[in-house]
C-alpha cells in the first residue's frame, strides 16, 4: 500500500520541475560569492592536476584535515561534484548553478515521494511545492557551496525510503533494504555531516509507524517486563534487532568520522559564535533562544541574511530578557506537538511525529547541543528541517480545507503563500549575483554584524575602490572595536592607498588586541590562525624601509614562536632574509616551511631562487623542476628554469628550455618576455628568421621593450640587413635616448652603410655626453674626425682615448697612422697601414666586443609571498618585474656569443682600416 501511494505521476514531476525552474532560473546569472570563493575559486582539490586521494584527505575547503585551521567539514563527495564541474567548464559559474538547480529538483521530487507515505496525494503535492519555493532555500540552492545540503538531502531521503521497505510480510525483516540504507547513510554523510541523522528518523519510523506503538503502550510493556509479569514479544525483539543494527552502523560511522578529524574539533573564535564562549547561564539562554529564531525564519522568511555571526543576535544575558518569552512559547508549542504525536494513535499523530523528526533530528548537529558550531544561525542548515515544517503546514492545511466553512479561504491562503514565497525566492536570488549585492542586502537586515561591513569592504576592495572600502572597514571597527580582522583590513586598505603611517597604526592596534602570554597555555589553542597574519602584514609593511629590516624579522619570528606550524611566516621570513643578503638563513626558513607542506610548488620555486643566490644553478634547476612536477603550469618556474637552462650554455638543454618558454607563452600570451627569450634561443641556434619573428612579436606586445628592440637591430646588422636595423634603432632611441649601445650601432650603420658622417658624429657625441669615458664611443668619434680630414682633431681625440685605455694597442696604432699622415701631409702623400695579421686579430676581439645587449630581458626572481587567506581572496602568488638590466659578469654562454660576433666585427675593422688608410 505504501509503495502504491508513493508513486509519482509524470504531471506531478513536471509541475515541480516547472515551479523550481520558475523560481530559480535567475540563479544561473549569479557568480561565485561568499563561501564559494574558498570552496571553489581557491580550492586546488578541484583541479585535475590534484590527485583524487586529496579529496579524501582534505576538508571541504581544501585544507588538510590534520591542520588546526581546518574546519573539519569532511564532504569529499560534494567536492567531487565541484571537480566534475571544473572538468567540463572550469570556473564558469553557470554550470555550477545549473547543477545545483537540478539537484534541488531531485530533492523536491524525492521529498514528494516521502510525503506520500504520510499524506494524501493533494497534501503531498502542497508540501512539495511549498518546499520547492520556500525562500529559506536560496542560500542552499543559489549559493554553490549549498550543494552539500542538496546532495546530502538526496541520499538522506533515499536512505529513509529504502528503510521503509525493510518490513516484510508477517512483520519479517528484509535485510537488503537495511543494507542499502546503511550504505546511503554513509554516502549522505560524505556529502554533509547531518546525513547521519536519518538513522534517528528510521528508528522513530520503525517503532511508531511501522510497528504502530505509542508511548503509553511502550511504557506499559516496559513496566510489565520489569515487574516480571511478561516477556518481550517476538515482534518487539525483531524491532530491537533492526534498531541495534542501525545504531551499530551509526556508531561505526561516527567512529570513522572522529578518526578522520583526528579527534580534534575545529577552532572557532568568539566572533563566529559569541554564545559558545559565554559563561552560564548566558550560553544556555542564548542557545535556547536561537531555536525560536530559526523557527521564525521558516514561518516568516521575509528578512534573510547570508551571515548571522558576531553581533547579529545579541546575547541573552538575563532571565528577565523579554526574548525568553519567545523561547518559552516555542518549547510549549513543540512539547504539545510531541505529546500529541507520541501519546495518541492514528494517522494524524504519525504524520505530526514524522514531521517533528524531520525538523528536530537533522537540526541537532547545528544546535550547539553536543559541540559548538562556527555560526549563530545559518539558513542553509534549515534545508532538511524545512521538510518537516512543510509537512506540518500541508497537514494543517488539509485539516482546514476539509471543513466546508474554511475550504475557500484555505485555498486562497495557500495560493497567496506559494505566490509570495516564489516571488521572494526569485527576488532573493538576485542578492547572490555578486558579493557586493549579497552583503549589502545583508546589511539592510542587520547592521550590528562587523563581518558584513568587512565583507562589503572586501567586495569594493576587489574592484579597486579602496576609498569606499575603507569607509566600510572603519565602520566594522566601530561596530566591533575588538575585531582584529577589521583593524587588519583598515591597515591593508591604508597601505593600498599609500598611507603607510595610518596603515602601521591600524596594524599596531590589531597587534595590541592579540592575546598576551599566559604561562603554561598554548597559543595555538587561543589564537585564530588568520589573526596571526597581523604580524605578517605589519612586517611586510615596515620592511619597505631598509633601516627596519631587523624589526620586520623580529615580527616574523614572533609569529613563528606563537605557532611553530605557521607556514606563511616561514615563507615571508625567507623572502626577507634574501633581501637582507642572508641566503643560508633563507634556505633554512624555506626548508622548515617545506617540512610543513611539501606539496606547495611556490615553496620549491622560492628555494630555487635561494640556490641561484647561492650560485648553485644545478640545485636551483632541480627545485624548479620539483615545482613544475607539482604544478606543471607554474608560470615563473617555467620562465626562470628556461632562463637558467639558456644561461648554462649547454646546447643539450636548449630544446627543453624552448618547450618551457612555449608553455609559458601559452599560459601568459600577453607577456613579451616569453617571446623575447624564445627569440634569443633562436639566435643561439642560428635560426635567424625564427628569431626575427619572436622579437617582432615581443615588440608588438611591448613597443618600448628595450632589449627586444636592440637585439632585433643587432640581428639585422649581423645578417647583412643593416638598413632594416635603422628604423628599429630609431624606435629604441626614441624610448631610450641614452642607450649607448644603440647609439654606437646606429652610428656604425650610418657611417659605413649610409655614408652619413654627420649623423654618425651626432650619435658618438651623444654617447660622450652621457659617458665621457666611453672608450668605444670616443674612438669611433676619432674615426669620424679622420673621415672629415681633421687630422689634428683626430690626433687629439686618439690621445685622449689612449689615456682612457692605455693598454689598447689598436688605439696606439691608429694614433701612429694619424701622426704619420700629419707628418707626410706636406708631401701630399698618404701612408698606408702596414698589414699586421696579429694586430688585425686583436682588433677583431676588441672592436664592438661590448656591443651586444644583455641577452635576457629578465624578470626579477622574487620569492613567493602569500597574502592573508581570510576573505581577501588574494591567493598566494609569485611576483615578477620587467627589468632591462646589464649583467656585469659575462657567463660562458655570453663569451661564446661574443666569439660568434667576431666575424661581424671584422667587417667593421676593415671599414676602419679603409678610412684610416684613405682608401
Amino acid at each position: 500500500l505504501l509503495e502504491k501511494m508513493a508513486d509519482i505521476s509524470l504531471k506531478e514531476a513536471a509541475l515541480i520541475v516547472g515551479v523550481v525552474a520558475a523560481c530559480y532560473w535567475n540563479s544561473l546569472f549569479c557568480g561565485f560569492v561568499f563561501d564559494d570563493v574558498s570552496a571553489i575559486l581557491d580550492n586546488k582539490d578541484l583541479h585535475p592536476s590534484t590527485p583524487l586521494k586529496n579529496l579524501f584527505q582534505n576538508d571541504f575547503w581544501g585544507t588538510p584535515m590534520s591542520e588546526e585551521r581546518s574546519h573539519k567539514s569532511y564532504r569529499p563527495l560534494t567536492v567531487l561534484t565541484f571537480r566534475l564541474n571544473y572538468l567540463f567548464s572550469e570556473l564558469n559559474a553557470v554550470s555550477y548553478h545549473f547543477l545545483n538547480l537540478v539537484f534541488h529538483v531531485v530533492v523536491c521530487v524525492v521529498f514528494l515521494k516521502v510525503c506520500k507515505l504520510f499524506l494524501d496525494n493533494r497534501s503531498s503535492v502542497v508540501a512539495s511545492l511549498l518546499f520547492a519555493v520556500h525562500p529559506i532555500h536560496t542560500e542552499a540552492v543559489t549559493g554553490v557551496v549549498g550543494r552539500a545540503e542538496l546532495l546530502s538531502s538526496i541520499f538522506f531521503l533515499a536512505a529513509f525510503l529504502s528503510y521503509t521497505k525493510s518490513k516484510g510480510p508477517d512483520n519479517t525483516i528484509v535485510w537488503t533494504p537495511i543494507a542499502v540504507t546503511v550504505f546511503l547513510v554513509a554516502v549522505a554523510t560524505l556529502c554533509k555531516e547531518q546525513g547521519i541523522t536519518v538513522v534517528g528518523i528510521c528508528c522513530v519510523y520503525e517503532v511508531f509507524i511501522a510497528q504502530g506503538y505509542t508511548l503509553p503502550v511502550l511504557l506499559d510493556a516496559a513496566v510489565q517486563i520489569l515487574r516480571g509479569k511478561g516477556s518481550i514479544p517476538f515482534s518487539m525483539l525483531q524491532t530491537l534487532l533492526k534498531l541495534v543494527v542501525l545504531m551499530f552502523s551509526t556508531l561505526l560511522l561516527v567512529v570513522v568520522r572522529v578518526q578522520i578529524i583526528q579527534s580534534q574539533l575545529p577552532v572557532f573564535t568568539r566572533f563566529d559564535n559569541p554564545a559558545a564562549v559565554s559563561p552560564s547561564p548566558v550560553r544556555q539562554l542564548t542557545f535556547n533562544y536561537l531555536l525560536p529564531v530559526n523557527a521564525w525564519l521558516l514561518l516568516n522568511p521575509s528578512e534573510l541574511c547570508c551571515d548571522w555571526t558576531m553581533g547579529t543576535i545579541p546575547l541573552v544575558e538575563s532571565l528577565l530578557d523579554v526574548r525568553n518569552v519567545a523561547t518559552l512559547t516555542f518549547f510549549c508549542f513543540l512539547g504539545s506537538l510531541i505529546v500529541f504525536s507520541l501519546r495518541y494513535p492514528g494517522d494524524s499523530s504519525k504524520t505530526v511525529l514524522m514531521a517533528l523528526c524531520l525538523i528536530v533530528l537533522p537540526f541537532i548537529p547545528a544546535s550547539n547541543l553536543f559541540f559548538p558550531v562556527g555560526f549563530v544561525v545559518a539558513e542553509r542548515v534549515l534545508y532538511v528541517p524545512s521538510m518537516g515544517f512543510c509537512i506540518l503546514v500541508a497537514h494543517g492545511w488539509k485539516k482546514l480545507s476539509n471543513k466546508s466553512v474554511l475550504r475557500k479561504i484555505s485555498w486562497v491562503c495557500l495560493a497567496a503563500v506559494l505566490f509570495t514565497h516564489a516571488l521572494k525566492t526569485l527576488h532573493r536570488n538576485w542578492d547572490w549575483e555578486s558579493e557586493y549585492t549579497l552583503f549589502m542586502s545583508a546589511l539592510k537586515v542587520n547592521k550590528n554584524n562587523a563581518k558584513l561591513w568587512n565583507n562589503v569592504g572586501h567586495a569594493l576592495e576587489n574592484e579597486k575602490n579602496f576609498e569606499r572600502a575603507l569607509q566600510f572597514f572603519i565602520q566594522a571597527t566601530q561596530v566591533q572595536p575588538d575585531d582584529i580582522g577589521a583593524h587588519m583590513n583598515v591597515g591593508r586598505t591604508y597601505k593600498n592607498l599609500n598611507k603607510t603611517k595610518e596603515a602601521e597604526e591600524s596594524y599596531m592596534i590589531a597587534k595590541s588586541l592579540m592575546p598576551q602570554i599566559i604561562p603554561g597555555k598554548k597559543y595555538a589553542a587561543r589564537v585564530a590562525p588568520n589573526h596571526l597574519n597581523v604580524y605578517i602584514n605589519l612586517a611586510n609593511l615596515i620592511r619597505a624601509n631598509e633601516s627596519r629590516l631587523e624589526e620586520a624579522d623580529q615580527l616574523y619570528r614572533q609569529a613563528i614562536s606563537m605557532r611553530p606550524d605557521f607556514k606563511q611566516a616561514y615563507i615571508s621570513r625567507g623572502e626577507l632574509l634574501l633581501k637582507m643578503n642572508k641566503p643560508l638563513k633563507a634556505k633554512e626558513a624555506y626548508l622548515r616551511a617545506l617540512e610543513l607542506d611539501r606539496t606547495n610548488a611556490d615553496l620549491w620555486y622560492n628555494l630555487a631562487i635561494v640556490y641561484i643566490e647561492l650560485k648553485d644553478p644545478t640545485e636551483a634547476l632541480k627545485n624548479f623542476n620539483r615545482a613544475l612536477e607539482l604544478n606543471p603550469t607554474h608560470k615563473l618556474a617555467l620562465f626562470n628554469s628556461a632562463l637558467l637552462m639558456q644561461e648554462s650554455g649547454d646546447a643539450r638543454l636548449r630544446p627543453e628550455a624552448k618547450q618551457r618558454l612555449l608553455h609559458y607563452v601559452k599560459e601568459e600570451p600577453q607577456d613579451a618576455n616569453g617571446y623575447f627569450n624564445l627569440g634569443m634561443l633562436a639566435m643561439d641556434d642560428k635560426k635567424d628568421m625564427e628569431a626575427e619573428a619572436w622579437m617582432k612579436k615581443a615588440i608588438r606586445l611591448q613597443p618600448n621593450f628595450r632589449s627586444a628592440l636592440f637585439n632585433l637591430a643587432l640581428l639585422y646588422s649581423q645578417t647583412g640587413k643593416e638598413l632594416m636595423a635603422l628604423p628599429v634603432l630609431e624606435d629604441l632611441l626614441r624610448y631610450y635616448p641614452d642607450h649607448s649601445k644603440g647609439l654606437i650601432l646606429k652610428g656604425d650603420i650610418l657611417m659605413n652603410q649610409k655614408k652619413d658622417i654627420v649623423g654618425a658624429k651626432m650619435c658618438f657625441e651623444k654617447i660622450l655626453e652621457l659617458d665621457p669615458n666611453n672608450v668605444q664611443g670616443k674612438h669611433n668619434l676619432c674615426v669620424v674626425y679622420f673621415e672629415e680630414r681633421d687630422l689634428i682633431k683626430a690626433e687629439k681625440c686618439l690621445v685622449e682615448t689612449l689615456a682612457l685605455a692605455p693598454h689598447e694597442e689598436y688605439i696606439q696604432r691608429h694614433l701612429n697612422i694619424v701622426r704619420s699622415k700629419i707628418a707626410s701631409l706636406g708631401a701630399m702623400e698618404q701612408s698606408s697601414l702596414p698589414a699586421d695579421g696579429t694586430a688585425a686579430e686583436e682588433e677583431k676581439k676588441r672592436s664592438f666586443q661590448n656591443l651586444k645587449e644583455v641577452k635576457n630581458e629578465q624578470k626579477t626572481t622574487q620569492t613567493t609571498v602569500g597574502n592573508n587567506k581570510g576573505h581577501s581572496k588574494n591567493k598566494k602568488r609569485t611576483e615578477k618585474n620587467n627589468m632591462d638590466k646589464e649583467i656585469p659578469k659575462k657567463s660562458t654562454k655570453e663569451i661564446k656569443d661574443i666569439e660568434k660576433k667576431r666575424v661581424a666585427a671584422l667587417k667593421r675593422l676593415e671599414e676602419i682600416e679603409r678610412i684610416l688608410n684613405g682608401e
